[in-house]
């Protein structure tokens, strides 16, 4: 089923500025795509569309085959947790909790935590993070704290994988092992994976590219 737009732009303000124009494209399961282009392309603002974090003024999005912009907003925010997992620049880690703890807080919003937590030591294992799993994330490096995001959004065992500039606040050598994750996430568990990247090498890991400019699919 997938992913479909049709016809979709997106204007802000008054008077109105067009960020995204009359945007067309699928993503079917199991696909992996990086959305790049310059600062202001509108690569942002598609996936934030996509992972229904904001919708579109003209056009439809379906996910599943479900016009996610006519459902009610608290079914929208069920199908956001059971389908849907996000990886931001930042890690957005709670300071109080530790690793294991907030990798186990979404399923917390349904009192699943606790069924949760042998498949949350799972993944922070698979991540290579075993022995940091009572440590809190003042005690973790860059990029261990981006494997801690990671691994809290797989842990409802999500459907898709929406990143935004995943890479953006590491250094190369931890960013191509964040690269490398998602790509073994997509090939092991088809997950599907949309990506928003600035950076031409990391794009590479995706199965295609879709190059946008001033707000259109370029490519």
């Amino acid at each position: 089923m997938g992913i479909i737009v049709k016809n979709v732009t997106k204007t802000i303000g008054k008077p109105s500025i067009t960020i995204l124009d009359n945007i067309n494209l699928e993503i079917p399961d199991g696909d992996f795509i990086a959305l790049t282009g310059r600062s202001g392309s509108g690569k942002s603002s598609l996936l934030y569309l996509l992972s229904t974090l904001d919708v579109p003024s003209i056009g439809t999005i379906e996910i599943d085959s479900n016009n996610v912009s006519k459902m009610k907003t608290e079914d929208i925010a069920t199908f956001r947790n059971e389908k849907m997992g996000f990886v931001f620049q930042f890690h957005y880690l709670i300071s109080e909790l530790t690793a294991i703890e907030n990798v186990l807080l979404p399923p917390r919003k349904t009192k699943k935590d606790k069924e949760k937590k042998e498949y949350a030591t799972y993944l922070l294992e698979q991540l290579d993070l075993k022995d940091k799993m009572e440590r809190f994330p003042r005690q973790l490096s860059g990029g261990e704290l981006q494997r801690v995001a990671i691994a809290r959004s797989l842990i409802m065992k999500p459907k898709y994988l929406f990143a935004d500039e995943p890479t953006g606040s590491l250094d190369s050598t931890n960013g191509e092992h964040i690269m490398k994750i998602l790509a073994k996430l997509n090939q092991d568990f088809s997950t599907t994976m949309i990506l928003v990247t600035h950076d031409v090498d990391f794009a590479k890991y995706a199965k295609r590219q879709v190059i946008l400019s001033s707000g259109k699919i370029f490519s």
